[in-house]
């Protein structure tokens, strides 16, 4: 095999399969449970969490989710809003250390919400909305592990947690962070809650005819990084052609 034709096979190798790690972590990011948006301020007032739930089972659909709301530093005020097809289970915990607000002494909290009676087939996800009268301001994020159940009975933990300077665990719990008052994603202004992207019915109708922006830019960004694999090996083929050439222009 001449020099050139082993300098290209080993370029294209390199590309096919950085391009397929690249494509593997970014539909393994898609399937994570996940909390929009992915910050607010300490402290922020009268806003909405969304949790985004995709299915990433291809023969079984999800029937239950629960998510764990921290109690050491308590989410105050929640309420959660209907959505077609499930009940909501609301579940308080006494609070080992009262809180004071303006409004009196708070002494419980929710702990627990759990989704159940729907159904999110493979291909779809669906968003679940809450919205809260007060986050904490004693700490830099919240942590909110979700227990993903289906059909079959498998059950997803999204519970792990991300540890500094390590790589994502296979299966992190959704995360929000918080930042130094004025400088959060969600600010502190109730946003409107985003519609259901599935329905009852395979292959339904009302899932939305548009992707939302952060699905949009990690499309764009696995985009660019694919182009750029391409790049390199459309460089190392350039290579190979002028060190084969060298030899018979002397």
């Amino acid at each position: 095999m001449s020099p050139m034709r082993t300098t290209l096979r080993r370029a294209g190798t390199v590309a096919a399969l950085t391009a397929a790690g690249v494509l593997t972590a970014a539909g393994a990011a898609f399937a994570h449970v996940t909390v929009h948006p992915e910050s607010y301020a300490k402290g922020a007032t009268d806003g909405v969490l969304t949790f985004r739930v995709p299915n990433e089972e291809d023969t079984a659909a999800t029937t239950k989710v629960q998510v764990f709301l921290p109690t050491d530093h308590p989410v105050l005020g929640v309420l959660v809003a209907p959505r077609d097809g499930w009940t909501a289970q609301v579940t308080t915990t006494k609070l080992k250390t009262p809180i004071k607000t303006d409004d009196g002494t708070i002494t419980d909290a929710v702990s627990e919400i759990t989704w159940s009676g729907g159904r999110i087939r493979h291909g779809q996800y669906q968003d679940f909305d809450v919205a809260f009268g007060q986050l904490p301001e004693d700490t830099d994020q919240l942590t909110f592990k979700t227990l993903q159940t289906y059909s079959d009975g498998n059950v997803v933990r999204w519970i792990e947690e991300a540890q500094k300077g390590a790589d994502e665990p296979e299966n992190p719990a959704p995360v929000l962070r918080l930042t130094a008052k004025g400088t959060a994603e969600g600010g502190s202004t109730a946003v409107s809650s985003s519609t259901t992207a599935t329905d009852e019915k395979p292959g339904g109708s009302t899932a939305k005819a548009t992707a939302t922006s952060d699905s949009t830019a990690r499309g764009l960004g696995v985009a660019g990084l694919v182009v750029g694999v391409l790049g390199l090996a459309a460089a190392g083929f350039a290579i190979a052609r002028g060190r084969t050439r060298t030899p018979s222009s002397e």
